[in-house]
């Protein structure tokens, strides 16, 4: 039984990246049709942003009315029935409707899986699961493309991402047995009481260290965000190199990180979430000297996938040690706050350093990353060491 939901739980991780990809790559043939600037994938994307946080802060309530294994069947069908939705829309304002059940859909199953993995697997699973999502993320642009090369439009390329979060979606239904037997045995070996009352928001933020790995987790999604997004601007305007050219060097980046996370599932078998996380954040501050060395492009990209390299365990190992430092009754709450700061993050920082390097310039990309790096190290270790305080007295 466990094998067989560890599997559902990979492809359901594979759901997860499928959408995420999707806008980016298929808005240049979207939004001409619609008659409307570019710029306005920000507004559909600020939308689905904010389902997000709100489904997120809502998780710890959902999971433990509903359980994790409902909680993914309806979150994928909200967002297999908003992916349709987007391939039958004529209008903007037709997007930005469906993307209300595109984000909802997002938040809480990221939150409430990741609380689950969490709680039942080893650290190298969640390593790997965040890889299968990469591997979503990855599959969608081809399908969109593979749409659009033969014709078909952009209509058609999220057709087919809908159909299949679709078969996922009866996967996830077929599996709720699994999940209940789950849950179940998870009650019994649990007390019964206060743990199963949702914490309000108030409570978790007076929670110690709850600040700490909210402002840890706002810092690394803001660092991989604002990289993903200024990499090509930053070769361009560093390397003189071609839109087109900077364009394909720059997912070098996102190599690093599917690459990196298939690589640290073997290292977490030696090393805990802590030493990850740090050895992590040591190759990100190597990439981002790599940047600053005064020479062609080729330091440049080596930066890049070093970043990409060490944003690899971050973000995996942060979410698997939430239970060892908050406890496994608070652990859905935190994670759920955790994941809607990681979402303001991604929507604030990359607008930023936007505005920097419209004003200033774009070359300041490694100093802006390396500001927000700082500040990650900073609030994690603060949050260690309340740990081994906690430790000590106890």
């Amino acid at each position: 039984m466990v094998h067989i939901l560890l599997v559902i739980i990979y492809l359901a991780f594979i759901s997860l990246g499928l959408p995420d990809s999707l806008l980016g790559s298929a808005w240049p043939s979207m939004y001409p049709e619609f008659g409307v600037p570019v710029s306005y994938a920000g507004v559909i994307s600020m939308i689905i942003a904010v389902g997000t946080v709100v489904s997120s802060l809502q998780s710890d309530r959902l999971t433990k009315k509903l359980g994790t294994g409902k909680v993914t069947f309806i979150s994928v069908a909200m967002t297999a029935a908003a992916l349709f939705g987007f391939s039958v829309s004529h209008s903007f304002w037709a997007l930005c409707l469906w993307a209300i059940p595109y984000g909802l859909g997002a938040g809480s199953v990221d939150a409430s899986l990741n609380n689950y993995v969490a709680l039942h697997y080893a650290s190298r699973h969640m390593s790997w699961l965040h890889c299968m999502w990469g591997v979503g993320a990855s599959l969608a642009p081809c399908i969109m493309g593979y749409a659009l090369a033969g014709g078909q439009g952009w209509n058609m390329g999220y057709r087919y991402i809908g159909i299949l979060q679709i078969v996922l979606t009866a996967i996830l239904l077929f599996s709720l047995p699994l999940w209940k037997q789950q849950r179940s045995e998870d009650s019994d070996d649990s007390d019964k009481g206060d743990s199963d009352k949702p914490l309000t928001l108030p409570a978790i933020m007076k929670t110690p260290g709850a600040k700490a790995i909210m402002v840890t987790f706002f810092c690394y999604c803001a660092l991989e965000q604002t990289t993903g997004l200024w990499a090509s601007s930053y070769l361009v305007a560093k390397s003189g190199l071609s839109a087109e050219t900077a364009a394909k060097y720059a997912s070098l980046f996102y190599m690093g990180i599917t690459f990196g996370r298939a690589v640290s599932g073997f290292l977490t078998i030696k090393l805990n979430d802590t030493k990850m996380i740090r050895l992590g954040q040591v190759i990100i501050i190597a990439g981002i000297v790599f940047m600053l060395l005064p020479v062609k492009s080729s330091a440049a990209m080596a930066g890049l996938i070093l970043i990409g390299l060490g944003c690899a365990p971050v973000y995996p190992c942060i979410i698997h040690s939430i239970p060892m430092h908050f406890g496994a009754d608070k652990s859905q709450a935190i994670i759920g706050v955790q994941m809607a700061s990681a979402y303001v993050g991604t929507c604030l920082m990359p607008p930023l350093f936007g505005l920097i390097a419209n004003h200033i310039s774009v070359a300041l990309l490694p100093v802006y990353l390396m500001v927000v790096l700082v500040c990650m190290i900073f609030m994690h270790e603060k949050l260690n060491h309340m740990h081994n305080a906690r430790k000590i007295h106890s």
